[in-house]
């Protein structure tokens, strides 16, 4: 009962925290422009709601083309279709588009027209789920946040790709194609603003190079990676959630300071094959180290310094942060040490 009390904890901390999979819709309460002066015209294939003028809704249509947008439109949904082009002609007068929904079709890189894209230069969302494209399509606006490409067939990204993205929040790869030579040092040159990229499900073996300075969250779960190099957090000095589940990382593997990197909050390396813990930061909050195979748990190594960046008054500053550890799936052996609890005061969920 206490363990799926924590873990229902754990799925809420996770739920509130991490966006892989929520995007909010950017609705203008408040927009002062007057929808009046546009045509209301509808296409015949589509449903427009009336409560909603700025909408237009074609999923799961049966639909092989994307009909003429008309002018007042910004947030477009054509998921669930037999779409396998992105032509210009459609989006000729599509100029307030935000937000672009064509998961679930039949598109191509061949299919998609240079310039179809680029030219919706208040373009904010962009799916592009559960296709058939087969590199990163380019060139894209420079206007985009968000790029939504899990489950295509993915293995190529073409030289400059991102390098005018400097607006992009969110990248999703996951669940593609793409191996170790699908990046160069600077795939990612021109992703200033990047937070979050997922790269998980794909046939990685190595940690991809040179990633964004700004990325805060890096999903890289289900692949096939071995090892992490010497200083490689340096470049990404404020992640603070790092999924590596569901890979082959073993104890040489890891850097020698382990994942003491104090801008980890949040880190899992559930189903790899480690046998001892690693070391870890006094400011991490949440260690995942299940079904990997450790036999014991060495608090004396475990143990981190106590944080002392932090003012005294701070409670954290009394020592480690970690709440939540899970070992379970490993070959330890109840009861739990002692000192692990001397040690982590904060800890409030221990699944072994």
């Amino acid at each position: 009962m206490a363990t799926t009390i924590c873990f229902i904890i754990w799925v809420l901390f996770v739920t509130d925290t991490v966006w892989t999979r929520s995007v909010r819709q950017v609705y203008e309460a408040s927009d002062p422009e007057d929808w009046t002066m546009y045509d209301f015209d509808c296409p015949r294939e589509c449903f427009c709601p009336p409560s909603f003028p700025t909408a237009l809704y074609c999923e799961n249509r049966g639909l092989k083309e994307i009909p003429a947008i008309p002018s007042r439109i910004r947030y477009l949904y054509l998921e669930n279709n037999l779409i396998e082009t992105i032509p210009e002609k459609p989006f000729e007068n599509a100029t307030q588009l935000r937000w672009i929904n064509l998961n679930k079709n039949k598109i191509t890189n061949y299919g998609i027209e240079k310039g179809a894209l680029s030219q919706l230069k208040k373009l904010l969302f962009l799916f592009l789920e559960d296709n058939e494209l087969e590199e990163v399509p380019s060139p894209l606006p420079r206007s985009l946040e968000q790029l939504q490409l899990a489950r295509n067939k993915v293995s190529r990204i073409p030289q400059g790709t991102f390098s005018n993205l400097e607006n992009l929040t969110l990248l999703d790869l996951q669940h593609n194609k793409l191996l170790d030579n699908a990046f160069q040092r600077d795939t990612f040159k021109g992703l200033k603003n990047l937070m979050q990229l997922n790269m998980a499900k794909n046939a990685l073996r190595n940690m991809p190079p040179r990633l964004p300075a700004n990325t805060m969250q890096l999903f890289l779960d289900n692949n096939s990676i071995e090892g992490i190099p010497e200083n490689y957090f340096n470049v990404i000095p404020k992640v603070a959630f790092l999924r590596l589940n569901h890979n082959k990382l073993s104890d040489a593997g890891l850097p020698s300071s382990g994942f003491n990197v104090s801008s980890i909050l949040d880190l899992q390396l559930s189903h790899n094959q480690l046998t001892k813990v690693p070391k870890i930061s006094a400011h991490l909050q949440h260690l995942h180290l299940d079904h990997n195979k450790i036999r014991n748990v060495n608090v004396s190594v475990m143990c981190p310094s106590a944080p002392t960046t932090l003012p005294v008054e701070d409670s954290f500053s009394y020592g480690p942060h970690l709440r939540y550890l899970r070992l379970d799936g490993n070959e330890i052996k109840p009861p739990i040490p002692m000192d692990l609890m001397t040690c982590f005061r904060l800890l409030q969920a221990v699944i072994i």
